[in-house]
């Protein structure tokens, strides 16, 4: 007999990896961006760098609260459903069985046998059985605010440093191009990072990030050359 084996499913690390990428993806081109267009504009390399860490904070601080408040509106959803559901399984438990029984029916079972499993399971847990069979809503996939909103930060902070680094590095005058290279290299390993962690094709994440990125650099650039301005 075969011995069981735990197996490691992507889907478990939705929650904080789209988070994490999106934040780290964020945190790259839109501090990059900043950099990008107030170096164009003319301005001295210290208020580049002030600019761009100042967008650091700016950006870490808005990615937590806007994950948090978005991933908390799923779970506020997933609360309010989980509570109907219990006054409904208090209030009317042969429909609620009998509702179950269905679900598992057009899922393919036969009726008696659907039955027998509707039985089981909601002698076994009848609420955890409709959240998961009628409410589509698991313990892997549950909305976690905190934990997205940390993540989301983290990766964010963790992605702009690299502009940072650049502009720190770079020699007077060539912020720009430099920043813009080291960027694109970046988001093109990010990028494949992220779609080898999701199980998607990984040039193809590497080419679809470097692109956007790119191109929103691109944007910022021009932007801060039609100011022309020195500060």
């Amino acid at each position: 007999m075969r011995k069981w084996h735990r197996e490691d499913h992507r889907a478990e690390r939705g929650g904080w990896l789209r988070a994490s990428v999106l934040g780290a993806n964020d945190g790259i081109v839109s501090v990059a961006g900043l950099v990008v267009g107030v170096a164009a504009s003319g301005a001295s390399q210290a208020t580049i760098l002030a600019s761009g860490i100042a967008g650091v904070v700016a950006g870490a601080m808005s990615m937590a609260a806007g994950e948090y408040v978005s991933v908390q509106s799923q779970a506020d959803t997933e609360r309010a459903d989980l509570a109907k559901e219990t006054r409904e399984l208090a209030d009317d438990p042969e429909s609620e069985l009998l509702e179950l029984t269905g679900i598992y029916t057009r899922r393919g079972l036969a009726p008696e046998l659907a039955h027998a499993v509707a039985v089981q399971l909601t002698s076994h847990d009848a609420l955890s059985a409709h959240a998961r069979d009628e409410l589509g809503i698991t313990e892997a996939l549950r909305a976690r605010p905190l934990q997205a909103a940390l993540a989301s930060a983290a990766a964010f902070a963790v992605g702009s440093a690299l502009p940072i680094v650049a502009v720190l590095l770079a020699p007077a005058g060539r912020v720009t191009a430099v920043t813009m290279a080291t960027t694109v290299a970046a988001l093109f390993v990010s990028g494949g990072l992220a779609a080898r962690a999701g199980g998607a094709p990984v040039l193809r994440g590497s080419l679809r990030v470097a692109f956007w990125g790119a191109l929103a650099m691109l944007a910022a650039a021009l932007v801060g050359r039609a100011f022309d301005v020195s500060v």
